[in-house]
């Protein structure tokens, strides 16, 4: 059942309970319960009871003719069951709405990870680039300090080695 062919607000024969009445608010049951009216208070209305089209108050004046006890249990029943599937179909509705709405957020969101990942891809090869010339480099240098290093070593015990087989006299 569609919305608008959900029963209009009003008392109805609460489905929780069948000893009480429940303000039906045309599209949800509301958190309002009332007893049935008795038959004397029927009389002193003097109501045809219609469906109440007014937000329930401590005191209601007017109540539905099926919610007075005048309604027999299949058709309360069958009533609740509308009622039900109303909910219902009211329910699939919003769940594909919000399912339609959150394809198209993951739709409208997979462009801008793919747009960040590829920047951050795009830092992480330069990082890359710059630390393998960082470790090339200083490789080299490694290399050209021992030779260096080497070198000077070799050359002082090469003076060390000419200057002790000199002997050195002073007049």
């Amino acid at each position: 059942m569609k919305l608008e062919d959900a029963p209009m607000a009003g008392w109805y024969p609460d489905p929780e309970g069948y000893t009480r009445l429940r303000w039906w608010e045309g599209a949800d049951w509301g958190d309002h319960y009332r007893a049935p009216p008795t038959p004397s208070e029927s009389d002193l209305e003097g109501q045809t009871f219609g469906y109440v089209a007014e937000r329930p108050t401590a005191q209601v004046g007017a109540y539905d003719q099926r919610a007075s006890g005048s309604m027999s249990r299949q058709e309360s029943e069958a009533m609740i069951n509308q009622v039900r599937m109303a909910a219902r179909e009211e329910a699939e509705r919003a769940a594909a709405m919000f399912g339609a709405q959150a394809r198209a957020a993951t739709s409208n969101i997979q462009p801008l990870i793919t747009q960040y990942t590829n920047k951050v891809i795009k830092w992480i090869r330069i990082l890359s680039v710059i630390a393998i010339i960082l470790v090339v480099g200083w490789i080299a240098f490694q290399i050209f300090a021992q030779v260096s290093m080497f070198e000077w070593i070799g050359d002082r015990i090469d003076n060390v080695s000419d200057n002790s087989g000199m002997i050195v006299r002073t007049p």
